[in-house]
């Protein structure tokens, strides 16, 4: 069986991140969805927060084909550590292939066993990135269709409004 790792900071999850697992299932047998834990990094959403949201917003898949999860370190090491035999990452454009080649390439270095799998955004969610949609729910925009309704109803808690 094909198990793939699916890490991020998912702060918060958008529907990009959701259509990004839903389409790994035709690929992958299982997939781990997976919160990476970065002290250096300010957050919105506690990791707490995050790994429910992913829980709720992911909860119509099938059950046993997706998990969700947190980790720190080394993402090759997790990987290896939960049984992954490939690294999913989302691709939006140039500027991300960029950035995600060097990790891949890393990676690759780390772990020869682990693969990186690349998947290109589906058009209607290739501008939208988490921080695109943070700033436009801090100044009141409407965020409907960008977002699952569990994390439009937290942004709103979150800036009010």
């Amino acid at each position: 069986m094909a198990h793939a790792l699916y890490p991020g900071s998912f702060d918060p999850p958008t529907n990009g991140h959701l259509s990004l697992v839903e389409r790994s299932l035709d690929v992958f047998d299982r997939v781990i969805v997976s919160v990476a834990i970065n002290p250096g990094k300010t957050t919105l959403f506690t990791l707490e927060e995050r790994l429910a949201l992913l829980v709720e917003c992911l909860s119509h898949l099938p059950p046993g084909r997706v998990e969700v999860t947190s980790f720190s370190g080394l993402t090759v090491e997790y990987a290896r550590s939960v049984g992954a035999t490939a690294i999913l990452r989302g691709l939006r454009g140039s500027a991300d292939f960029e950035y995600e080649y060097q990790l891949a390439v890393i990676n690759r270095h780390l772990d020869h066993e682990v693969q990186t799998v690349f998947l290109m955004a589906d058009y209607q969610w290739f501008f939208i990135s988490s921080s695109t949609v943070k700033e436009a729910a801090s100044l009141g925009a409407s965020i409907s269709g960008l977002v699952p309704p569990a994390v439009a109803r937290s942004l709103k808690g979150k800036y009010g409004g």
